[in-house]
């Protein structure tokens, strides 16, 4: 590990300061990628923020028809909350199952969706639900928000501060997880709202995406049937030793089938 200087501010405006005095400095959330980066010496920040003491970025709120989770909020409460149980289900399932007790008592909802994995399962939530990311310097919708593997809208010194969430009619996330770490080999999750239908996918490509294709029939029935035979292009997607690309391809017609049946 190399040598950095740690901080621990207060408030988001000084966490702010001290990430824009440096620009090779670091955020910490949780911690969940950065330590174990560190450690493996992949990344060599001059300073590393720690927002652990910022009290304003934790909490949970219902109101006006949405959920407003705040950025230091771990996973672990998202997934206790009664008022996340009650107004989305489905979200407090999905934070339920990310990685195992440490990892959702440790690990928060802004670095997970600011770190862009792309087999973290957040991501898939955000973009189905339609939320809105909120940072430090403006709202950001979830079209606009994910850019590509680690890749995201925010700036150089932008926080993420909360996440809103629509509450959608009905919703559900079901993932194939790896047997080992629990990231989503694949992972759909489905919301209907009256906006209309959002299908959003995880851990098979380079990056959280949408499948129009299974929206568009979704829309107009809105069954395990109407998706069954629509199939995603194996073309671009991730393959390991975990499975290839084309297993990935099927997997997501198959858990966005059993996503529309948990749904209801």
């Amino acid at each position: 590990m190399y040598d950095f200087a740690y901080h621990k501010p207060k408030s988001v405006a000084d966490a702010v300061a001290l990430l824009k005095k440096s620009p090779e400095a670091k955020a910490m959330a949780g911690g969940q990628t950065l330590i174990p980066t560190l450690k493996q010496r992949l990344a060599r920040p001059s300073d590393v923020v720690d927002l652990g003491g910022v009290a304003d970025l934790v909490g949970i709120a219902v109101a006006g028809g949405k959920v407003t989770i705040k950025a230091m909020t771990r996973h672990a409460d998202v997934a206790s909350s009664g008022d996340v149980m009650k107004a989305i289900p489905a979200l407090a399932k999905l934070a339920a199952n990310i990685g195992d007790g440490q990892v959702r008592n440790r690990g928060t909802i802004g670095g997970s969706v600011a770190n862009n994995d792309p087999a973290a399962d957040y991501p898939a939530a955000v973009l189905a639900l339609g939320a809105t990311v909120v940072t430090t310097e403006r709202r950001i919708a979830a079209d606009d928000f994910f850019k590509g593997l680690f890749e995201t809208a925010l700036k150089d010194g932008e926080l993420i501060t909360s996440i809103e969430f629509p509450v959608p009619e009905k919703a559900a996330y079901i993932k194939f997880p790896n047997p080992a770490s629990r990231y989503a080999m694949v992972g759909v999750f489905v919301a209907k709202a009256a906006g209309g239908v959002r299908v959003a996918v995880t851990g098979a490509g380079p990056g959280v995406f949408r499948v129009k294709a299974m929206e568009d029939a979704l829309a107009k029935n809105f069954s395990a049937d109407a998706v069954a035979n629509i199939a995603v292009p194996a073309s671009g997607m991730n393959a390991d030793i975990h499975g290839s690309a084309e297993y990935r391809a099927h997997l997501v017609t198959v858990m966005a089938k059993r996503a529309v049946s948990a749904a209801g």
